[in-house]
């Protein structure tokens, strides 16, 4: 049987910086040898589309209250000792151009593939092998502590780095083989769902929204339930989508990692403004303006067109109001209440909520408090972060942690 010092297991963005960093510490195709599996045809698919193609690798707000997990503060650790700044000064060093964007997220100036041309490069000697699936992990004999098992044969391996990902874009290959692996190795798992993706309707509600589709609005969203475990969903500001489905935008992708069904959201359609007070106004300047008209300053006039329509006001004039009935106008646009249904679920959601229970890893290490040896990085773990570069962070973090961890230990 084939022996390996290391074995990480997946190729995406935790597991070609894991191998990187572990390769350099220890010394990749001398004395210790580490290979890298993963069942696709190339390495960091995800990377690769990410960012709209020119990926979002970090952002430099990174915190521990930008993720969300069953262990609030375990992602804290890893974060403090690899933080944003220094894959920057990685990116920098590779010559890769960058730029920020709106709320400290920075990308590539050209392809994402420089990301992944980056990592591929800093793999050294550590052996690369695509289109080998992973079948399991199980304890060795002595002297062996792991065998893992895959398409092409066992492979005996003194420590092993589960960097398999979560069930997100399955067209891409995402199988939850890592969850697997957790549950055969004694690990409890946070369950899972789909996170930074899109929110769907039932139909009596989608017969005022899919009228809507491509309209985009800048809106706050918040989770309308009472706080869980003491704590409040953020409130999220940014653009917000209709789609022939339900909702989507930036502000419905980061309130989905809060959201659960049967829940509500409350959206304001016109964050910072009193459209009370500003209603009022319009309507004390004289005049006979038609509703539509005025709300058209403040909103889209399709979207302004619609609200007006359900509330029977398609036609009315502002003069004709009475404070009453702008009040309510005024109530619907800042605080809408939607129950969503359901999301789009995994083939379009970005990240997998939930994964490996931090309780059960080391927060320094990443490693198995029940399996020494045995490390869970990545998207895998219960640690998802915000939208904006802040899962790509935890990517690297994490892998760092495991990999400082693997090279001090020897």
């Amino acid at each position: 049987m084939e022996q390996a010092d290391v074995v990480i297991l997946g190729a995406g963005a935790a597991g070609l910086f894991c191998a990187g960093r572990l390769g350099a510490l220890i010394g990749a195709g001398g004395a210790r040898r580490i290979v890298v599996l993963d069942h696709g045809r190339e390495p960091g698919e995800k990377i690769r589309i990410s960012g709209g193609g020119r990926c979002n690798f970090t952002n430099i707000a990174t915190a521990p209250d930008r993720f969300v997990s069953q262990t609030p503060r375990f992602c804290a650790s890893a974060l403090a000792g690899f933080a944003p700044q220094d894959f920057v000064a990685l990116v920098d060093r590779a010559g890769i151009a960058w730029h920020e964007k709106t709320q400290g997220q920075l990308f590539c100036d050209g392809s994402a593939r420089q990301i992944v041309t980056m990592l591929t490069e800093a793999l050294g000697g550590c052996q690369l092998r695509l289109g080998v699936g992973v079948e399991a992990v199980a304890p060795g004999a002595a002297g062996e502590p792991f065998i893992v098992h895959t398409t092409a044969g066992p492979i005996g391996a003194r420590r092993v780095v589960v960097a398999t990902g979560g069930k997100s874009i399955p067209k891409m290959g995402a199988s939850g083989i890592g969850y697997r692996i957790a549950e055969a190795t004694g690990h409890r798992i946070v369950p899972t769902r789909p996170g930074l993706v899109p929110l769907t309707f039932a139909e009596q509600e989608l017969r005022h929204s899919a009228a809507l589709a491509g309209v985009s609005v800048e809106a706050a969203a918040r989770v309308a339930a009472a706080p869980r475990k003491g704590q409040r969903a953020p409130l999220f500001r940014d653009a917000l989508l209709f789609t022939h489905r339900g909702l989507s935008g930036p502000a419905i992708l980061q309130i989905s990692n809060f959201w659960q069904p049967g829940e509500a959201l409350s959206l304001d359609l016109a964050p910072g403004r009193d459209l009370d007070g500003l209603l009022r106004q319009a309507r004390g300047e004289g005049g006979r303006a038609r509703l539509a008209t005025v709300l058209g300053r403040w909103l889209p006039a399709r979207l302004a067109g619609a609200v007006l329509d359900q509330m029977g006001l398609a036609e009315a004039r502002i003069a004709d109001q009475s404070d009453a009935a702008l009040a309510r106008l005024a109530e619907r646009l800042s605080r809408w209440q939607v129950v969503p249904v359901g999301s789009e679920g995994y083939r379009t959601a970005e990240v997998t909520v939930g994964g490996v229970d931090c309780r059960d890893l080391d927060a320094r290490t990443l490693q198995s408090r029940h399996m020494r040896g045995l490390f869970f990085i990545g998207e895998v773990v219960d640690v998802t972060g915000w939208l904006g570069g802040y899962n790509f962070q935890w990517a690297w973090a994490s892998a760092d942690a495991a990999a400082r961890a693997i090279g001090s230990d020897g």
